[in-house]
């Protein structure tokens, strides 16, 4: 049995920049951090005692024979990627809510990919990860999604990453003494809607004209520069709240579906009680909301958004891991029969009391 434990992450500034629509012809960067909040997926090669070939469990439990029969996009098409012929029982497991801007669907591919390579006795690189996961979303799925949650879930930490028009990715790690990384994650506060969206449709609402929002793009790509300078600076990081509202200014500015009349109400009632700035994650639409708040404003801002879920966090680094390693029995032999066998004739042929 293996365990991948894979982070969400929050994105500061940059989202939009990391689709490659986009990057391949101007390069891209975001300013990104994933937190203590994870998907779990646990996996192992199903025994062949049983009538059905894959168990996948998550919000749907699907147990069926052929792979081109599985409903989860992922699933099917990472198994037929990783060319895996045995049979597989999966389970996923979430920390936080599925399409709520926190990079749910590439961490899970990416812990698929990790859970489901470590099965097969592989250790990957987190350069790997990323790209194949960028690969399966992008290219195979054909899912209007941008590059950075998959390099994120699979690297982790407080990164700025460039991509550039080559196609190539290039994370590198803020340096930041512990006392200045743990005053900026103070001044953060995370809050759920309760709207839930599929990103890729809010984005198909901008990145399919993604040229015509070159002005706003280019603000956010130079906002990046600026986060990263001023948490790496010795300055007060207010500066960093007012640039949370600059860039969310811009973002809602790419789509009507970006925001709503009830989101921007929020925003509001956070930044009246004292927030210096916020955003919606991911591509907008709903989800969870990040604010920038001074510490002794943040009991008004929580009061100010009570009827909202809060979720306290603190930043990780590790990226997606395998949190737990058994390999477990070897079927292989009996998955073999029991491929070109009926329950009955398994049982004949292995001469093994039943078991069903």
């Amino acid at each position: 049995m293996i365990i991948s434990r894979t982070p969400y992450r929050i994105s500061f500034f940059g989202g939009g920049t990391d689709y490659p629509s986009w990057y391949l012809n101007h390069g891209g960067a975001v300013l990104a951090a994933t937190i203590d909040k994870y998907c779990y997926l646990t996996c192992r090669y199903l025994p062949p005692f049983f009538e059905h070939r894959y168990r996948i469990v998550y919000s749907k439990i699907e147990m069926i024979n052929h792979v081109d029969d599985i409903i989860h996009p992922s699933v099917r098409e990472t198994l037929k990627f990783l060319g895996i012929e045995r049979g597989i029982e999966l389970h996923h497991d979430g920390d936080l809510p599925a399409r709520s801007g926190m990079g749910s669907s590439s961490a899970f591919t990416v812990g698929l990919l990790h859970a489901l390579h470590s099965l097969q006795g592989r250790m990957v690189s987190k350069h790997q990860l990323a790209t194949e996961a960028i690969h399966i979303e992008q290219t195979v799925l054909s899912e209007t999604v941008g590059s950075q949650d998959q390099v994120m879930a699979a690297y982790g930490g407080l990164d700025h990453v460039r991509f550039l028009q080559s196609g190539d990715v290039v994370v590198r790690p803020l340096i930041m003494n512990r006392s200045r990384i743990n005053l900026l994650n103070d001044h953060l506060m995370l809050f759920y809607t309760g709207i839930k969206r599929t990103a890729s449709e809010v984005a198909s609402s901008y990145v399919d004209d993604i040229g015509s929002r070159r002005r706003q793009l280019r603000i956010l790509s130079d906002l990046v520069d600026e986060g990263v300078e001023t948490l790496c600076g010795t300055n007060d990081l207010s500066r960093f709240g007012e640039l949370l509202n600059e860039a969310w200014q811009a973002k809602r500015s790419f789509s009507p579906m970006v925001s709503s009349s009830y989101i921007d109400q929020l925003y509001a009632k956070a930044i009246s009680a004292g927030a210096l700035g916020g955003k919606l994650l991911g591509a907008g639409g709903g989800g969870f909301m990040l604010f920038f708040v001074p510490p002794e404003f943040q009991a008004n801002v929580a009061q100010q958004l009570a009827g909202l879920i809060q979720v306290s966090f603190r930043f990780e680094f590790s990226g997606s891991q395998i949190a737990y390693y058994n390999p477990g029995l070897d079927y292989s032999n009996e998955d073999r029969i029991r491929q070109n066998a009926t329950i009955d004739e398994f049982r004949e042929l292995t001469d093994k009391p039943s078991y069903i």
